[in-house]
């Protein structure tokens, strides 16, 4: 006599019912998973970018313009000119900001003498953080541009008169 609710091993009870296959996933359920796993993908590459710095620095010159733009996604993004030499036309370095102390000095400085500390962050996916790979964590004011600082002005000569 065999044990209750265990089947015996007799030939007249009935097979069990085959075992049921899990349900199939649909192509859309594959499809939402892999968009969500580029995404997750995406934010974790972008987050490293602006953790890592591929390069950090100093440049000196005037700061030219600074300003707000962009259609979507509005930046601050400024032009520092470098003069080398008195005489030769300055090269010029565009740059990014985004912490609001650095943006405030920045405004107040435009037409200045200043020290700007960059880090430079390469490869972000998208320049809704700036425009430029270059931006900017600290300002000094060093002065009034050199330009301005050559030396005593001469009173302007007369020019002879003509007859």
């Amino acid at each position: 006599m065999s044990a209750p609710g265990f089947p015996t091993s007799s030939s007249s009870s009935s097979p069990s019912p085959p075992a049921a296959r899990p349900p199939r996933r649909s192509f859309k359920s594959y499809f939402g998973w892999s968009v969500f796993g580029a995404l997750v993908l995406i934010a974790l590459y972008t987050l490293f970018l602006l953790w890592w710095s591929y390069s950090e620095g100093e440049r000196a010159g005037v700061l030219q313009k600074f300003s707000k733009r962009g259609w979507i996604c509005k930046t601050h993004e400024g032009e520092l000119a470098m003069y080398v030499v008195g005489g030769v036309a300055p090269q010029i370095w565009e740059f990014s900001a985004r912490d609001a102390a650095v943006i405030e000095q920045l405004q107040a400085a435009v037409g200045q003498q200043v020290r700007l500390h960059y880090s430079e962050h390469r490869g972000l996916p998208t320049n809704c953080f700036g425009e430029t790979d270059y931006f900017i964590d600290r300002v000094e004011v060093v002065g009034a541009p050199p330009f301005l600082d050559s030396g005593p002005v001469l009173p302007a000569t007369p020019a002879p008169p003509t007859q």
